[in-house]
């Protein structure tokens, strides 16, 4: 099997037993997709997609992998966005994203392998709606996609404030408190 965008290096060739397979580490991913910080949100990033600009500045849509860790800046923190974002799960451990509405209920999604055990491979979180996940039970690493139409711009991204959103989601403060840096 050549390598290819999907394989991490090294995994490529290899022989295994019958079901058995080799698990990236968090290091082998960044090196392979060429990871960068995301910025403020944390968790690891690669922009692998934007549409045509629109009359707005705005791309018509675009794409990120996104890798999230148990690492202290490894989770995403709080944030909202201006436009509907889907993730996608792709490998690894869940994640559970903590969902804050505007109406001020709040919902927490899993993403993960186990969808008949209830987890998505798949979610769209509404525009406006805070949005925060870190991976889940002590699981090392996620990889995940984030896609968004229309696309990213620093000035869609509002970062949550930790006494803000726990006075006004007081049922979930301390999970809030977990998912907000400065």
């Amino acid at each position: 099997m050549p390598d290819t965008p999907d394989t991490p290096p090294g995994l490529a060739g290899e022989t295994r037993p019958a079901g058995a397979s080799r698990r990236p580490t968090p290091a082998q991913l960044v090196a392979h997709y060429g990871l960068e910080p995301i910025p403020r949100e944390g968790g690891w990033y690669l922009r692998t997609w934007a549409g045509a600009e629109r009359g707005d500045g705005r791309p018509e849509g675009s794409a990120i992998v996104v890798l999230l860790t148990d690492d202290a800046d490894g989770y995403s923190a709080l944030h909202r966005l201006a436009s509907d974002e889907t993730w996608h799960f792709y490998l690894g451990d869940p994640i559970e994203l903590l969902l804050l509405a505007p109406d001020g209920s709040d919902r927490t999604v899993v993403l993960g392998p186990d969808v008949l055990g209830g987890q998505r491979v798949q979610f769209t979180v509404p525009a406006g709606t805070w949005m925060g996940g870190a991976v889940a039970g002590g699981g090392p690493w996620a990889l995940l996609g984030c896609t968004m139409a229309p696309g990213f711009t620093d000035d869609t991204y509002e970062h949550g404030d930790a006494d803000d959103l726990a006075a006004r989601y007081p049922r979930v403060a301390e999970r809030v408190r977990a998912l907000c840096r400065p």
